[in-house]
């Protein structure tokens, strides 16, 4: 299942780099664009199915392995020392994390007061880290797995998690675009692995949209901050009146 999965990744990858939307491959499979919408998010088409949509992006099933191959052998994650070395440089974690939601090198000049040959500089040793390759005309082409993570607990993980302790919660989420739900219940084992399984089912969808909204002007995209946590909790406050 899991190859299946990124399969279809790579093959989403490719379409997008062509341009080919839904709507063209409901025209020539013959399906309503719902239905191939469902085929995609249950990773759900047979292999005349798969043979012709690649026809619609030029390629072959051979070509769509082979992406899958490459994406497979891209950087998944970093080392803790080079994690520690972006988090201790405010700029290069700025780049870093433009990169990551590919900006190009103008979006980043724009948007921020970096200069031309410092954002090189950085970017430069990004390439050297494999995160990117650093191409003529400061092109930037990411060399990381969609899959990309940081490190759990590492150096770049605390470091945000210290952020979103001081500054993400103190918002009163009141706005249209923002949402805040807190739950309590008492699940049982069972349950809660559901819910997990749930949690990461989302964490994909959300990188999902994120990968296709990457053709996107700069102007249509906004930073959006996703936090999905469950946990054996218990309010400090009540353990007063637990019994000994």
């Amino acid at each position: 299942m899991a190859q299946v999965s990124a399969l279809i990744a790579s093959l989403k990858s490719i379409l997008k780099a062509a341009g080919i939307k839904y709507a063209d491959i409901s025209q020539a499979l013959g399906l309503s664009e719902s239905s191939i919408k469902r085929r995609f998010s249950n990773n759900d088409f047979s292999v005349a199915e798969l043979d012709a949509i690649c026809a619609l992006a030029g390629v072959e099933i051979s070509d769509l392995v082979k992406h899958m191959e490459r994406r497979a052998t891209a950087l998944q994650q970093l080392t803790y020392a080079q994690e520690k070395d972006i988090a201790e440089d405010t700029a290069l974690l700025l780049v870093t994390v433009c990169v990551l939601n590919h900006w190009t090198f103008k979006d980043i000049l724009d948007y921020y007061t970096l200069e031309a040959t410092e954002l090189v500089q950085k970017l430069a040793r990004l390439d050297r880290l494999k995160v990117i390759e650093l191409l003529p005309n400061n092109r930037i082409k990411l060399r990381v797995n969609p899959n990309f993570r940081w490190l759990p607990n590492g150096p770049i993980e605390s470091m945000f998690l210290r952020v979103i302790q001081q500054d993400f919660f103190a918002a009163r989420f009141d706005r249209e675009d923002h949402e805040l739900i807190v739950l309590n219940g008492m699940l049982s084992a069972e349950s809660n692995a559901e819910l997990r399984r749930k949690l990461k089912q989302l964490a994909r969808e959300f990188d999902t949209l994120n990968q296709e909204d990457t053709g996107l002007p700069l102007s249509e995209r906004h930073g959006n901050t996703l936090i999905l946590a469950v946990r054996d909790w218990r309010y400090d406050s009540f353990a007063k009146f637990l019994r000994a």
